[in-house]
């Protein structure tokens, strides 16, 4: 008989890192400040390391049981990335390239997100005039970078998330994992 999936899997899972915690703060505490020869209280230790190592181990077995089933739903996930003025940063990198000091183009988004709170807009869906409005450097290519495709890629070094950069990480993992 097929096993039911459970879609709180994953919450009950997270919420596991609460008990880890308090096993690393016991652990601290008991390590903290302890003499050089008297080390009897170390006994402690065995209890919440052993407690986390057993809820690891059902952590990741949990999860490589159910990463195999999931099913990403593309359009909502591109959807969600956009949301949120995820482009603040790509617009202020924009604003230096073109000469605008930080703490300057720092100002122009923060002044930006909030004309895009107010009238309910995302950086990329303001037009050109509306940009326009806060610095007079911002020009047409500025759209090239207000889209998720250009900030991704605008990461195009290592740990960056341009496309090529993933690729090369994923080559990277792959050859060590194969060592």
């Amino acid at each position: 008989m097929p096993q039911k999936k459970n879609p709180d899997v994953p919450e009950l899972v997270r919420g596991k890192s609460g008990r880890v915690y308090g096993h690393l703060m016991s652990l601290l505490t008991l390590m903290k400040s302890q003499p050089l020869a008297y080390n009897k209280d170390n006994q402690e230790d065995k209890e919440p390391l052993f407690d986390t190592v057993d809820t690891l181990k059902g952590s990741l077995k949990v999860f490589a049981d159910m990463v195999p089933t999931i099913m990403a739903k593309r359009d909502n996930m591109e959807r969600a990335a956009i949301m949120g003025f995820s482009t603040a940063t790509d617009l202020a990198d924009y604003l230096v390239r073109k000469g605008v000091a930080f703490r300057d183009s720092h100002e122009i988004v923060g002044k930006s997100v909030g004309y895009g709170v107010q009238t309910g807009k995302d950086l990329g869906e303001m037009t050109l005039e509306e940009l326009q409005q806060f610095s007079d450097v911002i020009e047409q290519d500025v759209f090239d970078v207000l889209t998720l495709q250009g900030s991704v890629s605008a990461r195009d070094h290592i740990g960056g998330t341009a496309p090529n950069q993933v690729r090369e990480a994923i080559k990277r993992a792959r050859a060590e994992l194969s060592a």
